[in-house]
């Protein structure tokens, strides 16, 4: 019997182990998740810099921003409620990349399309070039490289004296 209650009890720490591991995982250290925050939004002043990362002396946006940050940091809003509130008050130019919702995914989307259509263009001209038949003379003899085409330079060079 002593055995049971052992590793029934033993089962039951395991159990609230691991249950406390999946509740406090979230919890990270609020420095780390203010640098975290902080590096996925824009100064509003007009410099388009990271927010942390802003360095204008006397900037009148990043310490308020900064502030209002490390505030809503400390009282435990979540990364997303914390990016919701900068863009409800400060417009969606805050955060420093675009959502993947909605129309912003074309600014996720289009540099790769152009970048596509670019090597495909590319392609193309290469394939353009290659393909192009041998240019003619004026008198309609097509040119013809190696030993006669030589013959023919020599031939300039002597009529030309050069």
């Amino acid at each position: 019997m002593m055995v049971r209650s052992n590793s029934i009890r033993r089962t039951l720490h395991c159990a609230l182990v691991s249950l406390a591991v999946c509740i406090f995982a979230g919890a990270g250290d609020p420095s780390s998740r203010f640098t975290e925050i902080g590096h996925q939004l824009m100064c509003i002043c007009g410099c388009g810099q990271i927010l942390l990362e802003c360095n204008h002396v006397g900037c009148p946006s990043s310490d308020s921003m900064r502030n209002e940050l490390m505030a809503a940091v400390t009282r435990g809003d979540s990364d997303s409620l914390v990016q919701q509130a900068f863009v409800q008050k400060y417009g969606p130019t805050v955060l420093a990349a675009p959502t993947t919702a909605g129309f912003d995914r074309a600014a996720w989307i289009m540099p790769i399309v152009a970048l596509l259509l670019g090597f495909g263009i590319v392609i193309l001209i290469v394939r353009a070039w290659r393909n192009r038949p041998e240019p003619m003379l004026a008198d309609g003899v097509h040119a013809s490289p190696g030993a006669e085409l030589e013959k023919f330079r020599e031939q300039a060079r002597q009529e030309t004296d050069l």
